[in-house]
Order: structure tokens, then sequence, then C-alpha cells
């Protein structure tokens, strides 16, 4: 599994918790020799984990699944770089909020995407038959980073197949206190991106690192099909 923006707080997060469960992880960063510092200091912090830092195309053409956790500034970007390395049949979670602070804003201001959202973004550069789903936007990055505290939240996953965000929630959902929630098609996403303003509002008022929390589910949430 390979995390693009390992580098970054939430993606660094991840790396570690999901070091911490026996993922295998591979950090990616436009700069091999930081993705390389990222992944030595993942295996100090989880000594029984693997951890790999590479540039950001090998590590993606080697990963069946691949987490973007970059800024929204940086997602075209990233995107159009990686063309030639992300293939057919592979799950990219894109985990993008278009927040203003993209553009010298607020973090709390959510932008405009032409195409509906960050991740219907992704979909529409990702090459033909990368499937792509959305992730992650509510779940703190300093709470992830942070081995000691435990989590309890759920993550809101977006998708237009649900087999795809079945195997989504399958990664994720390896982090204890975390629980995958079936959100709808793609274009939910938009709704969901949103909240990541919202949660950092909560966050800086309350000085905290809140999570959200879905009430009156049923127990099994991803049934097995019939």
């Amino acid at each position: 599994m390979t995390i693009v923006g390992g580098t970054g707080a939430l993606g660094f997060g991840l790396a570690l918790r999901l070091g911490s469960q026996g993922v295998s992880v591979t950090i990616g960063s436009r700069d091999t020799e930081r993705a390389r510092e990222s992944a030595a200091r993942a295996a100090e912090r989880v000594p029984d984990g693997t951890f790999a830092g590479l540039a950001n195309e090998e590590a993606v053409s080697q990963a069946p699944v691949v987490l973007l956790c970059v800024p929204f500034r940086n997602q075209s970007e990233n995107l159009t770089n990686l063309k030639q390395s992300l293939q057919s049949g592979q799950l990219l979670v894109d985990a993008t909020a278009p927040l203003a602070a993209a553009v010298s804003g607020k973090a709390t201001r959510v932008l405009g995407v032409p195409q509906g959202s960050a991740a219907q973004q992704a979909a529409e550069m990702a090459p033909e038959g990368v499937r792509v789903v959305s992730a992650l936007h509510t779940v703190s990055a300093s709470a992830l980073a942070d081995l000691d505290a435990s989590l309890d939240e759920d993550v809101l996953i977006c998708g237009d197949r649900r087999d795809d965000k079945r195997e989504a929630a399958e990664l994720i959902g390896r982090i204890p206190g975390l629980r995958c929630v079936d959100c709808g098609r793609l274009e939910m996403a938009r709704i969901a991106e949103s909240l990541t303003a919202l949660m950092i509002s909560l966050n800086v008022r309350y000085k905290t690192h809140a999570g959200v929390r879905i009430t009156g589910l049923p127990d099994d949430l991803w049934p097995a099909a019939r």
C-alpha cells in the first residue's frame, strides 16, 4: 500500500497506524530523500512495522492501493505527474479537501470545484480503469499520529462501486477505532469534503481532535453481496 503525501501530517499518521497493524507501507513523495526520511521516522515509531520511502512514481507503480493525502493545491499536479504510473485496476483513495487555505485563504472555507468535488476531479484525471473512492476527511491527523490516543469515530466513504468502497473500508478499518460507513456515490464526496472545514473549526474552538460518529446504523455495515 502506498501513501502519496506520506510525508505530510495526515499521510504520516495513516502510515504509523496502518504500519502498526501489519500493513506494509510505502511512503511516496516528490522528493525521494524526504520519503526515505519519513519512512525511517515511521520505523522508529513503529519498530515492528514495514516501511519504505520512494519517489511517487515508483511508489505508485508497485501498489494495488494508493492513498492520496496531499493538499488541494497539489492534487492536480500529483495526478498529472502520476498518469504514467497509475495502472488500471488500482484503487485510489482520495483524501483531498478543497479548502481555501490552498489559495492563502481560511482553512474553514471550502473552495468550489468544477467537477463537484476533489474526488470527482481525481476520477476525471486518473487513467482509465483506476478506481477512485473518497475517504478520511474527518479524521484528525494529530490523533492518528499519537499512537497512544484511542480512536472512536467513523470514516465516511463515497464511491460509485460498492466493491471499491468495501476494499477501502477493509484497509482503513484495520486501524482500531475507525468504523467505515458507506455514504453513497462519489458525488456525495462534495459533502464529506466540506466537513473537513467544519472539523477544523470545531477543533480550534474546543482545542481538541474531534471526529464524526453516525448513530442509528445497523451492526453490519458491509453485508456480503447476495
